[in-house]
Order: structure tokens, then sequence, then C-alpha cells
């Protein structure tokens, strides 16, 4: 039977933080957000709940930059909401 080493996947996972991981999760969530409805209200919610994440997650575990764009996700989401038409 063929066996992964260990260290190999612990060196490539070492070098991710918990905001990349938020940063993924959010690209295909907004990704399959499209795929089921395309609908701008859903994406706005979508925009507004990665945004409040992003700025609740602890500094410390997420690169500086992601706290930005958390405040610039929260800013944007509700206004995409609320223009949405459908």
């Amino acid at each position: 039977m063929f066996e992964i080493p260990l260290q190999i996947i612990d060196d490539f996972l070492r070098s991710y933080t918990v905001g990349h991981a938020l940063l993924l999760v959010f690209l295909l969530a907004v990704v399959g957000g499209f795929a089921v409805n395309r609908s701008m209200k859903v994406l706005g919610l979508q925009l507004s709940l990665f945004g409040v994440l992003f700025v609740l997650t602890p500094s410390t575990t997420m690169p500086v930059w992601m706290l930005y764009l958390g405040v610039g996700l929260a800013v944007v989401g509700p206004v995409v909401f609320v223009a949405a038409e459908d």
C-alpha cells in the first residue's frame, strides 16, 4: 500500500494560515453562489458574511491585509444587497 510521508504534507501546510483557508472558502462560495442561481442578493449576503468573518478572526492567525479585505467586504456587501433588483 502506498503511504504518503506526513512530513511533506506538514511542510506544505505550515506556510498557510487561517486567513488563507477563509479566503479559499470565500472564493469557492462566490463561485458556487453564481453557479446555483446568479442572484446579486446572495452575493451581497456572502460578501457581508465573509467580511465580518475576516474582521472577527484574530489578526495573529492571518496577515493584516486580510483584515482590510474584511472591512472592505463588510462595507461593499450591504451596498450590493440593497442595489440588487432580484
